[in-house]
């Protein structure tokens, strides 16, 4: 099964960069190439695995990233009369090309939701002062790479089964989505790591992550957090709780 998952303003793998450079707490500028790169191996594995779309552009990426580490470790050639142009400056270029595109989007689709209040329904007062007080608190949209961020860290707690016998599939995506469904009918939300910890091994952790994919491509839940980086929540997907997308940081200095 293949799912094309992607989440506003994070799609590509400068986002998946970006996303490790700011969680790392590194400065752009002098990005700890061999660290981030295991990351994001880590990561783009753990994509091939669940055999989502669009892998492609990663893989491009994950060259470039052994490239420049490979450079950065090959000893300085003594014969160079002029010190090497450090092999991150390139890449460094293209995600501060691209932050600022993403700035420009961000900006633009400000400027969308302000050109919408100058024709708005007519509400009354007391009215919309009633729902700004009944809504909910206010949530980040998780992400993509914080969802598989969570999937790789629960996988890591969990044991291989022992056996190796030829039994009835005891998991499906189907049943998990009903499971959580229901879980949802008598909670407002659930913790995505609860989801995990209560799996009995690491087929169940991938069928569970499989099933939460589904349910948000189809819009049945949304994932989110009280602050970046924060523990995942699985929230019913209705008009009581307020989502919104993560800031767009800048990237100089620290990320």
């Amino acid at each position: 099964m293949s799912y094309k998952f992607q989440l506003d303003m994070f799609e590509g793998p400068l986002d998946l960069l970006l996303y490790l450079i700011r969680k790392n707490e590194v400065n752009i500028y002098d990005i700890p190439i061999v660290q981030i790169t295991e990351q994001y191996l880590e990561c783009i594995e753990m994509m091939k695995m669940l055999d989502l779309d669009g892998i492609g552009e990663f893989l491009v990426m994950a060259a470039t990233l052994l490239q420049i580490k490979s450079r950065m470790l090959l000893p300085p050639d003594p014969n160079e009369k002029d010190d090497p142009e450090d092999p991150r400056v390139e890449l460094v270029r293209r995600l501060e090309e691209y932050q600022r595109i993403k700035e420009a989007a961000e900006e633009l689709r400000l400027r969308a939701e302000k050109r919408s209040d100058l024709f708005p329904r007519r509400v009354d007062a007391e009215a919309l002062d009633e729902l700004k007080d009944d809504s909910k608190e206010v949530f980040f949209e998780a992400n993509l790479f914080d969802l598989i961020t969570a999937l790789t860290a629960a996988l890591q707690n969990k044991p291989e089964k022992g056996s190796y016998e030829v039994v009835k599939e005891e998991h499906t995506v189907e049943k998990k989505i009903h499971t959580i469904l229901h879980i949802l009918v008598d909670r407002p939300r659930i913790f995505l790591k609860e989801l995990f910890e209560n799996a009995a091994d690491k087929m169940e952790v991938i069928v569970t992550f499989m099933a939460v994919l589904e349910l948000c491509r189809v819009k049945e839940v949304v994932v989110v957090q009280k602050r970046l980086f924060a523990d995942i929540e699985l929230v019913r997907n209705t008009d009581n709780i307020v989502v919104v997308q993560s800031p767009v940081e800048a990237v100089d200095g620290r990320a």
